[in-house]
């Protein structure tokens, strides 16, 4: 069990590494202006392998015995060697990368992108990570370890750690590759407990990570396509300002384009 956590860590930090660095400096932005471009971590095709390996070693293990033995002989051990653990608290752990993203930028650490880009980029991170997940859980039915449901490949809460990871990866990996080590050290130690805990078999997980990364990039990639055309138009260099509402106590966003 140990020689396969450490190698989950591995393959994960290497995915950090494997990002090039976009060197060009990042003007003090209000938190509400949108610029014009939405700005992400450049990767290289190896940053890819991970996320790509992830998965295939999860969808394998629906149809493959010997990678689905190896989820009951970690079973098997973990009941041997820690039969009473009960510690949820990846219940927290999950959420860890994202909070520490906003939590940065109110202390001054500014990201790659504005509040309202990274915060709709999250969400799009959310939304491709969930349907993915949920769609699979629906369609393969493998049953927890512990015997709760049938939802068990892949990991939700594993998906969810390691999009939040690579989020703060996107945003921060620029300034340091230690704010993405520590973003996804969370997400590890989130798909350890789901294990310990008897929610999720091995390749669950495994499966999890690798889709939660490939839905972060996935938002990075597409949000600018049609985010830049919304909201900037280069030929005439006019932009556009989202801006906060209250009146007669409803609370909301205006939306301000030039023409």
């Amino acid at each position: 069990m140990k020689k396969i956590i450490v190698l989950l860590l591995s393959i994960t930090w290497f995915n950090v590494y494997a990002q090039t660095t976009d060197t060009a400096k990042i003007d003090s932005a209000n938190i509400l202006a949108l610029p014009d471009t939405v700005r992400h971590l450049e990767s290289k095709a190896a940053s890819y392998i991970a996320p790509a390996v992830f998965i295939t070693y999860g969808v394998l293990s629906l149809h493959v015995k010997p990678i689905r033995d190896v989820d009951i002989s970690v079973y098997n051990d973990l009941i041997e060697d820690h039969p009473n653990f009960h510690y949820h608290i990846e219940n927290y752990f999950q959420y860890a990368p994202a909070v520490l993203v906003y939590g940065l930028n109110l202390a001054g650490v500014q990201g790659k992108n504005t509040f309202i880009d990274r915060t709709i980029l999250y969400g799009m991170s959310e939304g491709i990570m969930a349907l993915t997940t949920f769609t699979l859980k629906n369609v393969t039915h493998r049953m927890r370890p512990n015997g709760s449901n049938n939802f068990s490949f892949p990991s939700g809460h594993t998906g969810n750690a390691f999009a939040a990871a690579e989020f703060m990866a996107q945003e921060y990996g620029e300034k340091s590759p230690w704010y993405g080590i520590v973003g996804y050290s969370f997400a590890t130690a989130t798909a350890i407990l789901r294990v310990y805990n008897r929610d999720h078999w091995f390749s669950d997980i495994v499966a999890g990570a690798g889709f939660g990364i490939l839905s972060t990039k996935a938002a990075y990639l597409i949000y600018p396509l049609f985010r830049n055309k919304l909201f900037y138009d280069k030929k005439s260099a006019k932009s556009s300002l989202i801006m906060p509402t209250y009146s007669n106590g409803v609370a909301g966003f205006a939306f301000v384009k030039q023409l």
